[in-house]
Order: structure tokens, then sequence, then C-alpha cells
């Protein structure tokens, strides 16, 4: 069969299976990442049918699917948001990065990947899923929530955080001396900061200039505009992502809306190639082996995401209850996290295996988080209620036993307590 011909077959059967499990994940009610990342394991190498002609298409299409998901990130906030977001939830942002930071960093030592992989790893446990929180927040009904603005100002610290995180982690992968590691992070950085500020200072100015009332002259610009950037500031040493996120702050008003509109239906496409393409570098062979560590670091790092909810809202003066949904909220990971174990895989190949069996277990769980952390709490404290409840007449009656009065201690201090908290207490 000519080679055309085959990868036109494979690539329409690649696109039909995406959609296929993507309307299977909908009706599930769950995001559709873990399916695409089972789907490139099973077409990958070691899988059930390999895929050979469309491979070099999966790889470029790959690379346009991480520019899209940080273009539509940025075009949803404005630069005053942004500035707001630092200016309020600075603190948030900071437990936030030592609680889910520190656990993949040491899991990667105690594996022995070394300083290399402990900053790879210690990024892939930080990020929360900007996508499936957002999804899961409009299937829950949630988006006029108190707790819903302080979830969004922690998402946006993490994106600021990875403006910074990844041109460290470009130069630390690079595996470059001291002096030249210096210089390329320092460039980087520089980059990185120049392009933010031109974005916050002149996004107007810029919007303007890309502006279109035809869509499709709108698409072409914003989208070659963002791969040049992309390009840039990849050989800059910035990573290609940061450039793509930059460009979608310097959008705003009308622009970015219509932007948001237009590109959605391109992102979602690309994106499900890129974690397709994910799957496919990985060998499914590889990841029992890291299964327990992945759910080990999955179980400490969710709970560590629901005391930075549980911080972050109370800091926003929010009740107990919703302080609850936002740390369930912000359990999910999944695309960025993916985006830096595929950075490191080329150093660490052994972390492409272990984030994509955590992935696939946060991505699962987030939404089951998000919906019963709040419920499950209160029914927890409710039955730990009706006990006490339940013991406290037989405590009392203990008390009223002459036997028993000479005894004191803490047990007898505690049925004090629930005696006098008893409606109906039975001692004398």
């Amino acid at each position: 069969m000519h080679d055309t011909t085959r990868m036109l077959i494979e690539l329409g059967l690649l696109v039909l299976g995406l959609g296929m499990v993507g309307r299977l994940a909908e009706r599930l009610g769950l995001s559709p990442i873990p399916l695409y990342l089972l789907g490139g394991l099973a077409f990958g190498e070691g899988g059930l049918v390999p895929l050979h002609t469309v491979e070099g298409f999966i790889e470029v299409g790959a690379e346009i699917g991480v520019v899209l998901l940080l273009l539509m990130l940025g075009l949803e906030y404005t630069a005053s948001e942004l500035v707001e977001s630092l200016r309020t939830q600075y603190p948030a942002g900071i437990v936030d990065f030592v609680l889910n930071t520190v656990p993949g960093a040491i899991a990667a030592l105690l594996l022995g990947w070394g300083p290399v992989g402990a900053v790879a790893l210690a990024g892939v446990t930080y990020i929360s899923s900007s996508g499936v929180i957002a999804k899961v927040l409009t299937d829950l009904n949630r988006l006029g929530n108190r707790e819903t603005p302080v979830i969004l100002g922690v998402l946006v610290m993490e994106d600021l955080t990875m403006a910074v995180y990844l041109p460290v982690l470009t130069t630390v992968l690079a595996g470059v001396g001291l002096a030249s590691g210096s210089w390329t992070l320092a460039l980087a950085l520089g980059t990185a900061g120049i392009a933010l500020y031109v974005a916050l200072r002149h996004g107007r100015m810029i919007s303007k200039a890309v502006s279109s009332d035809n869509p499709e002259m709108l698409l072409l610009v914003v989208l070659g505009l963002t791969l040049v950037v992309a390009g840039v500031a990849q050989r800059l040493q910035v990573s290609a992502a940061v450039g793509a996120f930059l460009v979608g702050i310097a959008l705003s008003g009308e622009v970015a809306t219509t932007t948001r509109r237009l590109l959605t239906p391109l992102r979602d496409l690309f994106a499900a190639v890129f974690f397709v393409f994910f799957g496919l570098s990985t060998v499914p062979s590889d990841i029992p082996p890291v299964l327990v560590p992945a759910l080990l670091l999955a179980i400490v790092t969710a709970a560590t995401k629901v005391y930075t909810g549980w911080y972050a809202a109370k800091r926003a003066g929010i009740g107990e209850r919703g302080r609850l949904r936002a740390g369930g909220a912000l359990v999910a990971r999944g695309e960025f996290s993916i985006v830096i174990a595929g950075l490191a895989a080329g150093t660490e190949p052994r972390i492409a295996a272990l984030a994509t069996a955590y992935v696939l277990i946060l991505v699962i769980l987030g939404p089951f988080t998000a919906r019963y952390t709040e419920p499950a709490v209160r029914w927890a404290r409710e039955r730990r209620a009706a006990h006490a409840k339940a013991a406290a007449p037989a405590e009392t009656e203990q008390r009223a036993d002459p036997a028993e009065t000479s005894t004191t201690g803490p047990a007898e201090d505690e049925g004090d307590r629930e005696g006098a908290a008893s409606p109906n207490p039975t001692g004398p």
C-alpha cells in the first residue's frame, strides 16, 4: 500500500478513535485525557498495534498542541487580573509551591534519579490541570461559587510560576556547565521578563495590530504570530510553551474573546494528539514497576492540594464547606504535568512512565475529589458526632456508679464534656 494512502488511513482511524473515546469519557463524566494516554500506550512501542507512518505528523502535532494549550490559557487572563492575582494570592502560591514540589523532588531522589530528575518530577507534582479543573467546575455548576475565584487565582499563580520554572528546567536538562548554564538561565529569564513586560504594558497595542473583522484573517494572524514567538522563545531557551502563554496574555478584549472561540476546536484536536504522542513514547511495560510509587505520590499530593485550596479559601474569608470544595477541585493533574515529563524524558526516560501513571490516577481522581471531598468530610463528622452522642449515656452512667466516682483522669474528663453536651444527660 502506498505510504500516503496508509498514512491517511492510520490518521483517519486515529482521529476517529479519539472522537469515540472522547464521547465515552463525556458519558462517564470523566476527562478524556486518561483515555487519550491509554490510546497512545496501546498504539505505541510495545503496544497492541504500533503506528508507523503517522509518527512524524503526530510528533509535530504534539508540539502544536502544547503551544495552543498555553496560548489558550494566556487568553483567559488580562494583565490587570495577573497583577491582582500576584498581589492577593502570593501567600497561597508559596504554600502551593512548597507543599506540592517537595514530595515530587523527594520521590525522585529516593528513586535514584538525581537532581535533574528531582527538578523535573517536582514540576510534575506541582502544577494542577487548568483544563480539567475548568471543565469540572463547569460540570458541577460552581462557576458562580465564592471559592471559584480563589481556585482560579491559585491556577494563575501556578501558570506564572511555570514562566520561570520552564526556563530553569530547560537549562538543567541541557546539562551545561555552571558559567554557561548561568548565562543561559539569565538569558531565558531576561527574555521571559521582557516579553511579560511588553505583554502587560503594550497588550492593547498588540491586540489592535492583530485585530480583524474577518475571522479567517484573525485566526491566521494570531496562530502565525504565536508559532513565531514560540519558535523564537525556544531558540532563546525560554520554552515555546512560555512564549505562547505570553502571546495569550498580550491579547485582550474582543480580540481575545474571538480568538478563544476560533481556536478552541483546533486546541482540542492538537491537545488530544499531544496526549496520544506522549502515550506513544511511553513503553507500557515500563509502567508496572512505577505504579506503586505513582500511587503513593498521588495520595500524598492529593492531600497537599486539598490543604492548598483550604488555605487559599480561608485567607479569602470563605466558610469551611467552600474551603473543602476549593481543595478538592485542585487535585487533578493533567496536560502540563505531561508537558514537563515530555521535556525531561530525553534526560531521564523513567520519568515518562511514572508521570503517565501519576496523571492517569489523578486525572481520574480529580473530578471525584472536587465533587465529594466536602460531602465526605461532612459525613465523617456527622458519624463521629453520632458515635459520641451514643456513647455519652453509657459514660454518664459510669460516673453515677459510686465505685467509679473515685477515679479521675482524661477518660472521665472527656465523658464530662460529652455528658454536658448531651440534650438529656442521665447523670446526677
